[in-house]
């Protein structure tokens, strides 16, 4: 790329016959691996529950606690995170990250106490995932991809499912086999590789190598990769002031709040207990959601396909209808054996799991602009997060009280039908006031 008197950007000649990849795609590939080794500690708490309290004599308040803590942790840290990758760029802050979360995976090694349970597992490692939330996704794909930004927000939110279908089973082995320490220690190692891979691959923006985003139009200037005049704390909080003056700010907010209780909350984290409770084993368990993680990629990419030809709010609320649906089933499938429902629920929740990701995105961008929409994302990002930790405690407590889950399935499941209302009153097109400048 070469730039003309005006500053735009123009395409180099090229020898005939050959055509290089756009650097757009190497950047995304280095950012979903930082994102599966994120989702890999996530998706292993569910199956490390039961080993760490049989081994410390835990109750399940206690492990559910510190699941809570880290799960609104990794959510109220996201808006926070775009607004340091604006100032300080995504490489340095996403090698930060994993090296405090392949740290902290290390060292539940050697816990021997509650309290180092909850430093480790809700804060260290809270904060560590949320600075990889899918709020990296969305600042990536929205610098780097002008045409398929849709399609690529779908493969980033597939993400948690990757890592949930590489690694879940494999942790959970290891946790059965040689112990749960070395499920840890299979963290920690991913995170501290990943953290060099990303050092020396990831690029924080198109114009750092003189390059426009992917599908920008030739001859287009792009907007310099400038940092933000405010500190990162101070530029989070101004967004969300500004952003929390209009009604699609708080729809996206109540929304993702219920999305994250009825994925991450309740079926994450105590799926393979509930199953556990009916007389499924512990492996046969974590192999189901694993097998949720396989349709979750097909889901969320699809989805991310689809909010490219479809209006979000008919996604979000089509989304929502059919995970409360299914809740609902849940209890009657549960059983020692994998049933045919079981099939249904896993294949169906699959498909549904992250596929809210891409239509959330796409109306954040809508309604505030490319310029906010990062940040404003990592708030809606942050009540998902809330609503998991919220979610998580809620179920631990009916679990404790009624001695099963049928009530955490049914309030869930109340809660998706309220999510589907909030969807459709979304307006269709943004008051002019609140898009960004570059909105």
């Amino acid at each position: 790329m070469t730039e003309d008197l005006r500053g735009a950007v123009t395409e180099p000649a090229r020898l005939p016959g050959r055509r290089m990849p756009h650097r757009a795609w190497s950047v995304a590939a280095v950012t979903l691996a930082a994102l599966v080794s994120a989702a890999a500690f996530r998706s292993s708490t569910g199956v490390l529950l039961e080993p760490v309290e049989t081994e410390f004599g835990w109750s399940r308040a206690t492990t559910s606690g510190a699941v809570s803590l880290n799960l609104v942790l990794y959510g109220l840290t996201a808006p926070f995170a775009a607004a340091f990758m604006e100032r300080f760029g995504v490489r340095r802050t996403v090698a930060i990250a994993l090296v405090v979360v392949g740290t902290a995976s290390g060292a539940t090694t050697v816990m021997t106490s509650a309290w180092q349970l909850w430093l480790l597992w809700g804060v260290f490692i809270g904060i560590g995932t949320g600075a990889m939330a899918l709020v990296l996704g969305a600042v990536v794909a929205n610098r780097w991809f002008e045409r398929h930004r849709g399609l690529v927000t779908g493969i980033f939110s597939a993400a948690n499912a990757t890592g949930q279908l590489v690694f879940l089973p494999v942790i959970a082995r290891a946790a059965d086999g040689p112990g749960w320490r070395w499920a840890a220690g299979i963290v920690a190692v991913l995170a501290l590789l990943v953290a060099v891979l990303v050092s020396l691959l990831l690029v924080d923006h198109p114009r750092d190598r003189g390059l426009l985003a992917y599908g920008a139009a030739p001859g287009s200037t792009p907007a310099a990769p400038t940092a933000p005049a405010q500190a990162p704390a101070r530029r989070a909080v101004a967004v969300l002031t500004r952003s929390a003056r209009s009604w699609p700010f708080w729809a996206l907010v109540l929304t993702f709040w219920v999305c994250g209780w009825s994925t991450n909350g309740i079926i994450q984290t105590h799926f393979v207990p509930a199953a556990h409770d009916h007389g499924m084993p512990p492996t046969t368990a974590a192999g189901l959601l694993a097998v949720v993680g396989i349709f979750d990629i097909a889901g969320t990419i699809g989805s991310g396909w689809l909010t490219d030809r479809v209006d979000p709010r008919l996604l979000l609320a089509g989304y929502y209808a059919g995970r409360g649906l299914s809740l609902l089933a849940l209890d009657a499938v549960l059983a020692p054996g994998i049933e045919p429902g079981m099939w249904v629920f896993i294949v169906f929740y699959g498909l549904d799991w992250v596929a809210t990701v891409p239509p959330t995105i796409a109306l954040c961008r809508t309604h505030f602009g490319a310029e906010d929409s990062g940040v404003v994302f990592g708030w809606v990002f942050a009540s998902h997060m809330v609503g998991a930790g919220v979610g998580a405690s809620v179920a631990g407590a009916v679990r404790t009280a009624q001695g099963d889950y049928h009530w955490a399935w049914v309030g869930a499941a109340v809660l998706c039908f309220a999510a589907v209302a909030l969807a459709l009153a979304i307006p269709r097109r943004p008051r002019a006031e609140m898009l960004g400048p570059s909105g």
